[in-house]
């Protein structure tokens, strides 16, 4: 059987445009500082990186259900990536890509 999944849609607010690997880094820095390095594998987090809008600076991440709370709390200890500061926002929580578009894209 399939393991479920769910994907946190989330928008980065900083003052320029941040690249795609500067905020993959920040964001496993703080995955792996807030989880430890024993729950984060468990956690299966991946960050999509076709679905990063590095315009919107809006992306995806998946990750297992048990553990959406915590990466939003590990999203939210983010405040800088390199020199300029930086805020996460959740934007909405999903079981699917398509339904994530949809609905999170569509309140813009």
């Amino acid at each position: 059987m399939r393991a479920k999944k769910r994907y946190l849609i989330f928008r980065l607010h900083s003052d320029s445009p941040v690249g795609f690997q500067d905020m993959k880094s920040a964001v496993w820095n703080s995955v792996l500082n807030w989880l430890g390095d024993n729950e984060a594998p468990n956690a299966d987090i991946h960050i999509v990186k076709n679905l990063w809008n590095g315009r919107q600076q809006t992306g995806f991440i998946r990750c297992h259900p048990k553990y959406v709370d915590q990466v939003k709390m590990a999203l939210a200890l983010v405040h800088q990536i390199g020199d300029q500061k930086v805020i996460f926002q959740t934007v909405r929580v999903s079981g699917t890509i398509k339904s994530g578009k949809g609905k999170a894209f569509a309140q813009q």
